[in-house]
């Protein structure tokens, strides 16, 4: 091997190595800041967790904010991924509507206390607000242009306008949601179960679609 190439080797394997660090502390800091919240949250509990030292931590990030956003930042990524669905037909609102619910629902579920200290902090970050802000329009903004394209091509006949049913059809989502649904048969229960409210809501007949 020449030394090019052993430098290469070298460099490769240490930033496998720091990728796995960092994604070792954003999950360990999820846990923690789901647990106590920001306020009570710290470095000394999240580097605890993930088995690094404070050092270490500060490699990746620059602060407790820092790692904050980066989480909240990801869990907001993961919400906007649950409505982009690969390999579901988007002209199959039955199809489409079950493999969204089931995406938005574990999603919630997962990061269901996050989410709620994530909202907490939105109202004295303005950083943390921008995130918030999209894990709660972007969603919604898109709902509202996917129903007013089915109503316009003749496929929906919703039962209000696009913002009413898009503000409904995810406040359903986020309430079934808090129940933490941990059963696998329960889940997909309840994924039918919001699909065909969704669908009637959309004023589409599931039997016929």
């Amino acid at each position: 091997m020449t030394e090019e190439a052993a430098w290469a080797r070298a460099r490769t394997s240490r930033e496998g190595k720091d990728h796995e660090t960092r994604t070792r502390l954003l999950s360990c800091a999820e846990d923690v800041f789901a647990a106590h919240g920001y306020t009570r949250a710290t470095i000394a509990d999240i580097t605890q967790a993930a088995h690094v030292s404070r050092a270490s931590f500060y490699l990746y990030f620059t602060s407790k904010e820092d790692i904050f956003t980066s989480v909240a930042s990801s869990v907001r990524d993961e919400f906007l991924a649950a409505h982009e669905v690969p390999g579901v037909d988007e002209d199959d609102p039955v199809a489409l509507g079950r493999a969204s619910s089931a995406a938005f629902l574990a999603a919630y579920s997962q990061h269901l206390d996050l989410l709620t200290v994530i909202e907490h902090q939105a109202l004295a970050d303005p950083a943390i607000a921008a995130v918030w802000t999209e894990i709660q329009e972007r969603p919604r903004r898109r709902m509202i242009r996917y129903v007013e394209r089915l109503t316009a091509a003749g496929q929906a006949d919703p039962a209000a306008d696009a913002e009413a049913v898009a503000d409904a059809v995810l406040g359903m989502f986020a309430r079934f949601a808090r129940h933490r649904i941990t059963d696998p048969a329960h889940f997909e229960n309840t994924v039918d179960t919001l699909n065909a409210m969704y669908l009637r809501l959309l004023g589409i007949d599931a039997r016929g679609a």
